[in-house]
């Protein structure tokens, strides 16, 4: 699994008189990078040029430079340092001299990496989604399981027969909690993978 950064961080450079600032934050969600956009774009800045990569999710933005020269440089710099969950802004001050394409593509794209190469790394663990049922007697035996094995509860509820509830946890321990669970209710709990991140609803 790549990293993400674990605080957000800056890094600054002058090139040709241009000034460039690259600030770069750990995101959530695809909201928290567009979120961060607003919190550190200048708006009498030359440019504010940006990319983020969430999972599978990307998007970039030359702010008005040449067509590919700063968005995704930036998100180039992104997964070529293994970062995932990041969203990163380049802003530019023009000093009057032009740095052509290939210059730009370098500046944009060696701020960011520069920013990125030195920040503190939190490293991103893989995680899976449960959906369990027990009943009331094995309350006691579930909930001493979802600790040992780092799952956190995410809701539950409550049936007749006993209780429903949707956990997270590290992908490496979902086989472990489900055969610990298994053998500690005499395979009386039902687990299953969730496919939908919404609540339950059955």
């Amino acid at each position: 699994m790549p990293d993400t950064l674990a605080t957000v961080v800056s890094h600054s450079l002058e090139i040709k008189h241009s000034r460039f600032i690259a600030h770069a934050a750990p995101i959530d969600t695809a909201a928290a990078a567009l979120a961060f956009l607003q919190q550190v774009a200048i708006p009498d800045a030359t440019h504010n040029c940006w990319a983020y990569r969430h999972g599978s999710e990307y998007r970039s933005s030359d702010d008005g430079e040449p067509a590919g020269t700063a968005g995704r440089p930036i998100l180039a710099a992104i997964d070529g340092q293994g970062f995932d969950r990041v969203m990163v802004v380049v802003i530019r001050w023009y000093g009057g001299i032009k740095l052509g394409a290939g210059g730009l593509v370098r500046a944009y794209g060696g701020t960011a990496a520069e920013c990125l190469r030195t920040a503190p790394r939190l490293p991103l663990v893989a995680l899976t989604r449960l959906h369990v049922q027990a009943a009331f007697e094995d309350l006691g035996a579930l909930h001493a399981a979802l600790s040992s094995h780092a799952a956190e509860k995410l809701d539950e509820s409550f049936t007749p027969s006993g209780v429903e509830l949707r956990v997270e946890l590290p992908s490496d321990q979902a086989e472990p909690l489900k055969n610990r669970l298994r053998d500690a209710t005499r395979d009386r709990i039902r687990i299953q993978r969730c496919t939908e991140p919404g609540p339950l609803d059955d």
